[in-house]
């Protein structure tokens, strides 16, 4: 039956090409260490484990019409998980992090002691934030809260997750948060075969992240999801209750977002209280916005074009990111509502142009 399916789809000439598209993208990814520098090769490992993350946000928000401004929490849950115990695992099994030693600790906190395991690290990293995703959007959901009082209760989470990673300095090394990582699973992170290979299982995250919701959206779930998205009083008229396909939702937005922060976090060195609080969750939004929330897809283009844009930026004019960033955002709100993949999906050039309201008047003796 899969096999006829495929068929089905070649057949079609759209299909077909998207088909093809996709295949040259991913070709392009397997080649990129060998064409591009290392720092090159170190920031698209970044922007495709943010890209992991924003999947998850076109999930939630461009397939269940729910808007999230707290997915740094469960992003900075997955690197800090990731965090203690490279942080530990650098050390020898008596010594301490420096910052402890600075907040005149003397022996391991509690919390931190499991996390001399990589394996209880790792699986830290997937279950912490899907519990407390699942958790958080049970409590929140049940009680049919939505729209704008859905998107400022997960505001106001990431600020208070911020702010207690801030006041925990003994934990989590406060402002400064966690880095100096050397070791996991043996392997040094600073050597450039760690890197590539990190950037491998990262690209191979994406792809598998990726195919998962493809094949989640065209499913049994896809198909509620959708409807709660555009009619949830509706959804609950013919017998369905929404609140578990919205947690489910939420629950793996939680879990790519947590694997996305333990990537990061490898890629980068660091996490930080500064990555996972309101600004970072907001801009994580636009990312989707840019891309257009209504396709998956959609959400990595516009996850790699604006980071990549804010490095271009930020590097040549520090001070000009946040006014290029705002102008970036107003312009998709204004002229794209559906971002880049609602443009290249209109149907020719003309459609285009008059989606975006710059279509010249027809003469009035045209047919």
């Amino acid at each position: 039956m899969i096999i006829e399916t495929i068929r089905t789809r070649m057949a079609d000439p759209a299909a077909r090409t998207r088909l093809l598209i996709g295949l040259a993208v991913v070709a392009c990814g397997v080649a990129a260490p060998s064409l591009v520098s290392s720092y090159s090769l170190t920031l698209l490992a970044r922007f495709l484990a943010y890209s992991i993350l924003a999947l998850g946000i076109g999930l939630i928000w461009g397939q269940g019409g729910v808007l999230s401004l707290g997915q740094g929490v469960f992003f900075g849950l997955g690197g800090y998980m990731l965090a203690m115990h490279l942080k530990l695992a650098g050390h020898a099994a008596n010594d301490l992090p420096d910052f402890m030693v600075w907040s005149g600790i003397a022996t391991l906190p509690l919390a931190w002691v499991p996390f001399r395991s990589a394996l209880v690290s790792v699986i830290a990293v997937i279950a912490v934030p899907s519990l407390v995703a699942a958790a958080f959007s049970w409590l929140v959901f049940r009680r049919r809260v939505g729209g704008v009082y859905f998107a400022l209760i997960t505001q106001a989470l990431a600020l208070a997750f911020s702010t207690l990673l801030v006041s925990q300095q003994s934990l989590t090394g406060g402002f400064n948060g966690l880095t100096n990582f050397s070791r996991l699973f043996g392997f040094s992170t600073n050597s450039n075969g760690f890197g590539v290979g990190l950037y491998y299982v990262t690209l191979g995250s994406t792809i598998a992240s990726y195919l998962l919701l493809r094949w989640l959206m065209a499913s049994r779930f896809g198909t509620v999801l959708r409807a709660t998205r555009d009619g949830e009083n509706r959804v609950r008229f013919l017998g369905y209750d929404p609140t578990p396909y919205k947690v489910l939702a939420f629950t793996i937005a939680g879990m790519l977002a947590g694997l996305a922060g333990a990537l990061f976090t490898l890629a980068a060195g660091v996490i930080s209280p500064s990555m996972v609080g309101v600004i970072p969750s907001i801009e994580m939004v636009v990312w989707v916005a840019v891309g257009g929330r209504g396709a998956l897809w959609g959400a990595v283009a516009g996850t790699l074009l604006v980071n990549f844009a804010k490095d271009e930026i930020s590097s040549a004019l520090p001070s000009a990111w946040l006014y290029a960033l705002g102008l970036m955002f107003v312009l998709v709100v204004t002229l794209l509502p559906e971002g880049i993949a609602g443009f290249v999906q209109l149907r020719g050039p003309a459609a285009g142009w008059r989606r975006l309201g710059l279509a010249l008047p027809r003469p009035r003796n045209a047919e």
